[in-house]
């Protein structure tokens, strides 16, 4: 997938320094709920082989260097929970909402997905301005796992349905 400024595509095993050094960072460790705290290439490279099927997961690139990556895992009728990190280096430049508005416009009119859920750790003000501004509602709050921080943390929740202009225009392609 391509967006005006980032492509979006899939993983390969070459990547793992670059996630580990990215995602390892505590920053952006602390605030996604599977990225553990220290993070090493052997270990990105085992979450990369071990994505779970039907998991569409992107690393997005910025001039032809990842800076990141996007993705969601789908829950069974047309529902999935979304998922993103951008590298802390590259905060503040409109990457994450452009990554995450091309993968939800996919899933939409490719993957088959009809409601799209995401959540943020409560205080996460970056990640809280990137769903808000995708179109997404709160829908309520709860408890989520950091894996970073190794310990469970009070999460909003978010959700979006499919457009039904888009609806329309996955069943004419």
């Amino acid at each position: 997938m391509k967006t005006a400024r980032l492509t979006l595509r899939n993983l390969d095993i070459t990547d793992a320094p670059r996630i580990a050094l990215l995602a390892g960072a505590w920053d952006v460790a602390s605030m996604t709920g599977r990225v553990p705290f220290p993070y090493s290439a052997d270990a990105a490279e085992h979450w990369i082989t071990g994505l779970a099927d039907g998991e569409m997961v992107y690393g997005i690139e910025y001039t032809g260097e990842l800076i990141g990556i996007c993705g969601y895992t789908p829950e069974g009728g047309g529902t999935a929970q979304l998922g993103y990190w951008i590298g802390k280096s590259y905060w503040g430049h409109g990457f994450a909402t452009e990554a995450v508005r091309a993968l939800i416009n996919y899933g939409f009119t490719k993957g088959g997905i009809k409601h799209f859920g995401g959540r943020h750790f409560d205080g996460n003000a970056a990640s809280a301005r990137v769903i808000q501004k995708l179109g997404f509602r709160a829908c309520g709050t709860g408890m989520g796992w950091c894996e970073a921080r190794r310990q469970e943390f009070a999460v909003v929740d978010y959700e979006m349905r499919r457009p039904w202009t888009t609806a329309l225009k996955a069943l004419a392609s």
